[in-house]
């Protein structure tokens, strides 16, 4: 039985049910468990480990709900600068379409290790293709190595060109493939226990990309097993207007024909989503990853945050692939989701609420980088400092020059101010950031790698 003793911090969000900011904060962990948060005064003196974050802002782990760690490989891409989603994709899919087992495994280290220094805990990804060889075992793999916990969404393409879907018919797979593969990850390494390393999502890709056969058959077999249905929805109008045309719905209605609503969904994007559609939300408990960055990068629009929120709908965040935000930078997701909001109520105004145009605080960005993460992927064990939660946080010092002058409030300075990366991330009590440093990743030779590995994919060699 380890333990660690968290001490003398600042200030300490807990995100628990009072939301509690506790100056002098701390935690006594045993086991990669919480066993007392509170005022380091009423916390245990000794451990077996001390960590003394005198000067630091101590939050929870932030929790991330939506990217693609493969398109690390291919950020920036300039054919596909300035492309909307539909052309982005038609754009990079040839290129995916070379990509090795190896590439895989490079990008999940890289994407990960981008998201713990910016204050991830958990992350949980979307890997829908799986050229020459390439599975999800290769991401998981790499995953466990690093130390985040993931949640590994089995992806999936089968509507290919010739059936009348978006992808090329090289980057899509049988339908029998997919559902055997799914099932097969699921057995291997689904961790429904509280303190998972691993969780698997079935997500076949998007409305556009697969059958509608294959998202029901997926649907019973997620629910047999009781994991996770992941997809894209609703992310632009061009998608809106394929689901009217080939299937005579709107994205939303037809998942609902296809039984994809309940507790167990949750939807990346949904920005083309009217008030009506909110309501099934919310009634049917469906959750949303909303990525803001992705959505201004490829023009996708602003998906209604406001008005989710408003209706108790779960909402988290996503830094959303790579190629189509080009970072994955949690923290300064949280930010751009409050500065996003704040500049659709200056264009809308009242009408978003019927009297005066809401404003995002930093707090309600937070709450939904770390509880609101946590509800969309349905774990109860992650996203607050409470006693049996797991010990997954994080710690930035204050005493730095992005936060000069601006202390008299220091959880609202991490979002108004740059965000910057963390001085600590403690996933299950051991350490994945220490002092700034990554410790599960000798970075200088990780970045030769990868550079080595994109550089080849764009060149057109496998």
């Amino acid at each position: 039985m380890t333990t660690l003793l968290v001490k003398n911090a600042r200030v300490m969000a807990t995100m628990d049910a009072g939301r509690r900011e506790i100056a002098g904060g701390g935690l006594f962990i045993e086991d990669g468990f919480i066993r007392q948060a509170g005022p380091t005064t009423e916390l245990p003196s000794t451990a077996d480990e001390v960590l003394d974050l005198s000067g630091h802002a101590l939050l929870p782990g932030l929790i991330n709900t939506h990217h693609h760690f493969y398109q690390t490989l291919t950020r920036a891409v300039p054919a596909a600068q300035n492309a909307n989603l539909f052309n982005w994709l038609k754009t990079l899919y040839p290129i995916w379409a070379r990509m090795t087992p190896d590439d895989i495994f490079i990008s999940t280290k890289t994407a990960l290790a981008e998201l713990a220094l910016s204050g991830c805990t958990t992350a949980s990804d979307h890997l829908y293709l799986f050229p020459n060889g390439s599975r999800l075992d290769d991401e998981i793999a790499a995953a466990l190595e690093m130390g985040v916990r993931i949640q590994a969404s089995r992806g999936s393409m089968s509507l290919g060109e010739s059936k009348g879907g978006l992808p090329p018919d090289s980057v899509v797979d049988t339908e029998e493939n997919i559902l055997k593969d799914s099932q097969r990850l699921i057995e291997r390494y689904h961790d429904a226990k509280p303190g998972a390393r691993v969780q698997i999502v079935l997500a076949p890709c998007s409305p556009f990309s697969v059958t509608g056969e294959l998202m029901k058959q997926s649907a019973v077999l997620a629910r047999q097993y009781g994991v996770h249905l992941h997809t894209h929805l609703a992310e632009t109008q061009d998608e809106q207007a394929f689901c009217e045309q080939l299937f005579g719905y709107r994205p939303l209605a037809y998942m609902q024909s296809l039984d994809w609503v309940g507790e167990d969904v949750w939807f990346a994007h949904s920005v083309h989503i009217n008030k009506e559609e909110v309501d099934v939300f919310q009634r049917t408990g469906c959750g949303v990853a909303h990525c803001p960055g992705s959505n201004m990068r490829l023009a996708s629009g602003i998906a209604p945050l406001w008005e989710y929120m408003a209706a108790g709908v779960k909402v988290g965040l996503g830094v959303d692939g790579s190629a189509s935000s080009d970072s994955s930078h949690l923290l300064a997701e949280a930010r751009l989701a409050m500065l996003l909001a704040r500049v659709r109520a200056g264009i809308e105004g009242a009408s978003l609420s019927g009297s005066e145009a809401p404003i995002l605080t930093a707090r309600q960005a937070l709450e939904l980088a770390t509880l609101g993460g946590a509800a969309v992927l349905g774990r109860s064990d992650i996203g607050s400092l409470e006693v049996g939660k797991c010990a997954d946080f994080i710690a930035i010092n204050l005493n730095r020059l992005d936060y000069a002058g601006a202390l008299h409030d220091p959880l609202a300075a991490l979002l108004f101010c740059n965000p910057v990366g963390v001085d600590y991330n403690v996933v299950g009590g051991k350490f994945i950031v220490k002092e700034g440093q990554l410790q599960t990743l000798d970075l200088d030779t990780h970045i030769r790698k990868h550079n080595q590995a994109a550089e080849r994919l764009l060149k057109g060699e496998k």
